[in-house]
């Protein structure tokens, strides 16, 4: 199986859970194990393909096996096989600019080794610095303030270069493209773990009684949310169909997944969450 590379895009908050907590938050957001970085995890994003309407009904079952196999004779497995989806950007609140889509060089040198970008450099990142693009609006006297962080700016080309790449895969529009890159930073490491700790989005939530028109006792919940905007990125591979009397190979079946779609993920899909832009790319090296 030949691996290729998808990204998911927020166009509002985004929450995949991982149940009850223990902790302040009652609903926190699914993250690695290792990094505690957040994520989206690929069974998540493979239920919501296989009921995409972009997906022809004829190819959902050699995608993703039969809906209910009547006896292990009509079982068979899926061709499409999807990673989990890592973070890649993280929208910032900024004193200068709005908001800052940030980034770190672990983050990207993961995605590089992954998804075939190896070829693009890396700038050096110092403690307490902000590597920006040309012409950045979050500077403001030389300075980039993210939450409460106050960071020095520094322009650098090769930043510019991994906003242009970020924006493409985020964006089909040039303007939104131009918009991204003007706005992209790369933080130091430490910097980028505080933020996606701190700078995720938290919401108060109730019920109602109906009868008194008040908060029922104890629905009170706070909800943790990955913020509208942010970008994330994973793997998916499809291999030859498993399905009896289809001949197609992998190249084949591959054209029946969307290159694009506008897809519902993670929970309260009532209240506007979950509503993210998938595309894929070209193949990783």
């Amino acid at each position: 199986m030949k691996p290729r590379l998808f990204h998911l895009h927020a166009l509002s908050a985004l929450h995949c859970g991982t149940g009850q907590s223990a902790g302040v938050v009652d609903l926190p957001i699914a993250r690695e194990r290792a990094t505690n970085l957040p994520m989206v995890p690929g069974s998540s994003l493979r239920g919501v393909l296989r009921e995409c309407d972009e997906v022809d009904e004829d190819d959902v079952a050699a995608l993703f096996g039969p809906r209910n196999p009547d006896g292990d004779a009509k079982s068979f497995a899926g061709a499409c096989a999807i990673g989990d989806a890592a973070l890649l950007t993280l929208p910032v609140r900024s004193l200068a600019g709005v908001v800052c889509y940030a980034t770190s060089p672990f983050i990207l040198k993961r995605y590089a080794r992954r998804a075939g970008f190896q070829s693009l450099a890396l700038p050096e990142t110092e403690s307490e610095h902000a590597i920006v693009t040309l012409g950045s609006v979050n500077q403001l006297q030389g300075k980039v303030v993210l939450e409460d962080l106050d960071l020095t700016a520094r322009e650098d080309a090769a930043a510019q270069k991994w906003a242009n790449v970020l924006a493409e895969a985020a964006h089909a529009d040039g303007e939104a493209r131009k918009d991204f890159a003007s706005r992209f930073a790369i933080l130091p490491d430490d910097v980028m773990d505080f933020l996606s700790e701190t700078g995720t989005e938290v919401r108060a939530r109730i019920a109602i009684n109906p009868e008194t028109g008040t908060v029922k006792d104890g629905a009170l919940w706070y909800e943790e949310n990955l913020p509208a905007d942010s970008l994330l990125w994973g793997m998916f591979a499809v291999a030859a169909s498993s399905q009896p009397d289809d001949p197609r190979g992998e190249d084949e079946l591959a054209k029946a997944l969307p290159d694009a779609a506008l897809l519902q993920l993670g929970g309260k899909a009532g209240v506007g969450r979950g509503l993210v832009r998938f595309r894929t790319s070209r193949a990783a090296a």
